[in-house]
């Protein structure tokens, strides 16, 4: 596992995210948050781990964590189809605008997240999102739930293998589910 950018070319410059090395730490963040958003892009159906599309673990993660999905570009139809009705629908550069406005009051119009969680999105899409977060929402938290170092995010999981990926989302999903 690495604590680098996964594209060489990606500057953090003076602040770099924090590496999660354990998922029980990113549970605990969740568990802290008063306000979760998850952002799924069009990759959760292109990347696989076990034999199984990131899109059904990020179901079950989404079930167990009560987070609400806001699925991006064709996501909407892939959810529906699994049986998982995801909160809102929009392009990522909307959500990712709509985040850093501090006049949004959320989905649910009760108030701005405080953490905004991002999986499956292209790489390069991803890292102009949370640049954009670091740099005009400097209170939002931003984690990453891929298996690729985001140094834009707050908090972002290690360079890791898709093994150990599969492993971090069942843990977090057996710790929200009261597992140990």
């Amino acid at each position: 596992m690495s604590c680098e950018p996964w594209q060489c070319g990606e500057i953090a410059a003076t602040k770099k995210a924090n590496p999660i090395t354990k998922p029980e730490i990113a549970v605990a963040m969740i568990k802290r948050a008063q306000s979760s958003l998850l952002i799924v892009g069009s990759n959760a159906t292109e990347r696989y781990m076990e034999g199984k599309q990131l899109i059904e673990y990020v179901i079950e993660f989404a079930n167990a964590s009560k987070v609400p999905v806001v699925a991006t570009a064709h996501m909407v139809g892939e959810f529906i189809k699994r049986g998982y009705q995801p909160a809102a629908f929009m392009n990522a550069m909307e959500i990712g605008q709509r985040v850093v406005d501090p006049e949004w009051q959320g989905l649910d119009g009760k108030g701005h997240p405080d953490l905004v969680l991002l999986v499956g999105l292209p790489y390069y899409v991803e890292s102009l999102m949370l640049s954009g977060m670091k740099h005009f929402a400097p209170d939002l938290k931003t984690m990453t739930l891929d298996n690729l170092f985001h140094v834009h995010a707050a908090w972002s999981f290690l360079n890791a293998s898709l093994e150990e990926w599969a492993a971090n989302f069942k843990i977090m999903t057996q710790k929200f589910n009261g597992g140990n």
